[in-house]
């Protein structure tokens, strides 16, 4: 058994602990009591440290990426030879319109005396595409832009936070059907992702392509999180993650 367990690479039993660490901040972070409404300050130091992933790790990848795209002429890719940004536009627009059905479905289902819950068929459309997403970030341990465990682990970090401010959001869109079946789903697709990961391999310009989109989406579910009023967020403590996140990213 020892020597089964030592051929096995360092690289594959640490993205598998990973994923599965990942999988369980969507199954457990609804119990954590201090983060419940009203909105709490580490909501806000958790969405300020996955925008400060974006903004200092992933979007400078991004532009050093853009010679990627340049060199590129094969299919969809071409098309954005000098656009490597309009795919984190198109995360961002992807998670608005995603965010704007929930919102509306709410908004109708509480005019009707149904409840301040949004309807079946938006449920499933909006757990499908967090399916996706989760699924990304799961593939993305196994085709990281930067080697070395200490990128590995800033990343998985910032993930772990980032779930934990969506699992807030989607838990006040779709109150108990969330808990029931929506988290379960959402912890599986990081599970699968990762083991599609493994069992692939994409040229770099399709990861750029990857975290391009995630870029967009993650800048997009933070703010929707921090901006309304309504959300009572805490704007030291979102700058305070940023800062102290930022201060961690640029010293390693």
């Amino acid at each position: 058994m020892s020597v089964l367990f030592s051929s096995i690479p360092y690289s594959f039993i640490s993205t598998a602990a990973i994923a599965v660490g990942l999988a369980l901040t969507h199954l457990y972070s609804g119990k954590l009591r201090f983060i419940q409404v009203p909105r709490s300050r580490w909501l806000s130091g958790a969405g300020g440290v996955s925008v400060a992933y974006v903004f200092v790790h992933i979007l400078p990848e991004l532009s050093e990426h853009q010679a990627v795209f340049e060199e590129t002429h094969k299919g969809l890719i071409s098309f954005f030879e000098h656009h490597v940004y309009l795919l984190a536009l198109f995360g961002l627009t992807i998670f608005y319109g995603l965010e704007r059905m929930a919102s509306e479905s709410r908004d109708n289902q509480e005019e009707a005396g149904k409840g301040d819950v949004t309807t079946q068929g938006v449920f499933w459309v909006h757990i499908v595409s967090f399916a996706i997403y989760n699924a990304l970030i799961g593939y993305l341990l196994m085709h990281r832009e930067e080697p070395g465990m200490d990128n590995m682990l800033l990343y998985s970090l910032a993930m772990a936070l980032h779930f934990v401010v969506n699992d807030f959001g989607l838990r006040e869109n779709h109150k108990h059907i969330y808990d029931h079946i929506g988290r379960w789903i959402l912890a599986a697709a990081i599970i699968v992702g990762w083991v599609i990961g493994g069992g692939t391999q994409i040229g770099e310009a399709a990861i750029a392509v990857l975290f391009a989109f995630l870029a967009g989406g993650i800048v997009l579910n933070v703010l929707k999180e921090e901006l309304p009023e309504e959300r009572e967020s805490r704007f030291w403590a979102f700058g305070l993650g940023a800062l102290i996140y930022t201060a961690l990213l640029l010293a390693v």
